[in-house]
């Protein structure tokens, strides 16, 4: 039995009988095509090059997950810093919405990986290969081919290349370098990550592609509440295009010839004089086609344009037009709000202590006497937020006077990174009262830092003591 078919397409990349519709753009030249491809290309670069930037000896972003740190901009953020990255992150979310609201997709069609990618490196590397659009769908029916091979070949170390830069993010660019000197075996796990990678980046570009933004990217459906009638997307001027017909235009018709042009330059396949569709990632390669055409016939360019439903659309949206200009409040109360959490994100980075401390109880016994004297253990942990290492200084600083020894002091930790000590505390029996004695351990280095922490030490009670 055939599956029956379906009363329309559901999908772009589908066809009505649920196999799957490959996507075969054909590509016209334009000043928009050329603004993106320096972007697209000045993009690429950057991903390749900024595990590689350092500022003051650091990284420029580096996500040590094993390490649990997170270098962003020469910035260290520990485990500790969970207030940073939560507004780090809130901010990051909040910018995109508010961008979404002015610019619309802009990121989808400018600066998304995946457009990225696709669009100018996989795509003209596959027409380097298998030629135009029409060559692309006759091997397509043809079956496999060795210029199909040779671009898959090419493909998969394309995706190798990118595997391994994106690893570089996550252990360092130059420790990857040294991982390539060493047999697998020596570091199987970032390996497999590679292989892993490798494959999936190669899944992506070469086989599931465009439904990525049609089907498993979640910001599509985000739109319908993110956009507003004002906010920037590529569209069709339905009021100058309408009613369309085929041939040489005459009177009584729009300027739209219906060629189809911009259905066969969509890298997602659909028809932008459908309106808005959650699949439109505004890359305005349509724009781009139809323009070629209304050269052609001699016609005003930008009948698909970028523009926003209330300046392309202006009778569906007459009765409630609502506010407009780029100070709407929807933009204004996001801007604010990004504002705040930058402002709180840069206070709290600017007046975070170069130090934390923490002390805790001793393991084992709490305390023991010896005659006259308690002895009670404790451990201090101090993590250093700075770059470079620092000495630290461990002292007592309560009246009467109480006896520290440590191990090592002052102590060494090294830059971004944090030490445990045990030290011991010695004090006379009559200086604790029911039980116990409130202390302050100082810790302070040369830097001129330094932070009190209050500790009650545990002893005997004045009834048992000697």
């Amino acid at each position: 039995m055939t599956a029956p078919l379906a009363p329309e397409r559901v999908l772009p990349t589908l066809n009505a009988d649920g196999t799957r519709r490959r996507i075969r753009p054909r590509l016209y030249q334009g000043p928009r095509l050329s603004a993106r491809r320096r972007v697209a290309w000045a993009l690429m670069v950057l991903f390749a090059a900024i595990p590689w930037i350092e500022i003051g000896k650091k990284p420029l972003v580096l996500l040590d997950v094993s390490r649990r740190e997170f270098t962003l901009f020469g910035t260290t953020f520990l485990p500790t810093d969970g207030v940073l990255l939560m507004l780090l992150l809130l901010a990051i979310f909040v910018a995109v919405i508010a961008t979404t609201a002015l610019v619309g997709r802009a990121w989808c069609g400018w600066a998304c990986p995946q457009t990225v990618y696709m669009e100018f490196l996989f795509r003209p590397i596959e027409r380097l290969f298998e030629g135009r659009p029409e060559d692309q769908k006759r091997i397509d029916r043809s079956g496999p081919s060795l210029r199909r091979l040779a671009k898959n070949v090419v493909f998969l170390l394309v995706a190798f290349v990118l595997a391994n830069v994106f690893l570089s993010y996550f252990v360092g660019a130059r420790t990857l370098v040294g991982w390539t000197r060493l047999s697998p075996l020596e570091h199987w796990t970032p390996f497999v990550v590679v292989a892993v990678t490798t494959a999936l980046v190669f899944f992506d570009f070469a086989i599931f592609r465009e439904q990525m933004c049609t089907v498993a990217c979640p910001y599509a459906r985000l739109q319908s509440v993110l956009l507003d009638p004002h906010s920037l997307l590529v569209g069709y001027d339905r009021t100058r295009g309408e009613p369309r017909g085929k041939g040489k235009p005459r009177p009584g018709r729009g300027d739209c010839i219906d060629c189809n042009a911009c259905v066969a330059a969509c890298p997602t396949g659909i028809d932008i004089r459908d309106g808005l569709q959650l699949e439109c990632i505004a890359c305005a390669q349509c724009a781009d086609a139809c323009d070629t055409i209304m050269l052609k016939i001699k016609k005003p360019l930008g009948l698909i344009r970028y523009g926003s439903q209330a300046t392309l659309e202006p009778l569906s949206l007459s009765s409630s037009p609502g506010p407009r200009g780029v100070f709407r409040p929807r933009v204004v109360i996001y801007t604010a709000l990004l504002a705040g959490l930058v402002v709180s994100l840069a206070t709290l980075a600017a007046t975070r202590k170069p130090a934390e401390v923490t002390v805790l109880r001793g393991v084992g016994a709490p305390y023991t006497v010896e005659g006259e004297r308690v002895t009670g253990a404790l451990r201090v942990k101090v993590q250093n937020h700075g770059n470079a290492p620092r000495h630290y200084r461990l002292e007592v600083v309560t009246e009467p006077p109480v006896t520290l020894i440590a191990p090592e002091n002052p102590l060494e930790v090294a830059g971004n990174g944090q030490r445990t000590t045990a030290v011991f505390l010695v004090a006379p029996v009559s200086t604790f009262h029911a039980g116990r004695r409130e202390i302050v351990v100082r810790v302070s280095d040369e830097q001129g830092f330094s932070v009190d922490t209050p500790y009650r030490l545990v002893g005997p009670s004045e009834e048992v003591a000697p």
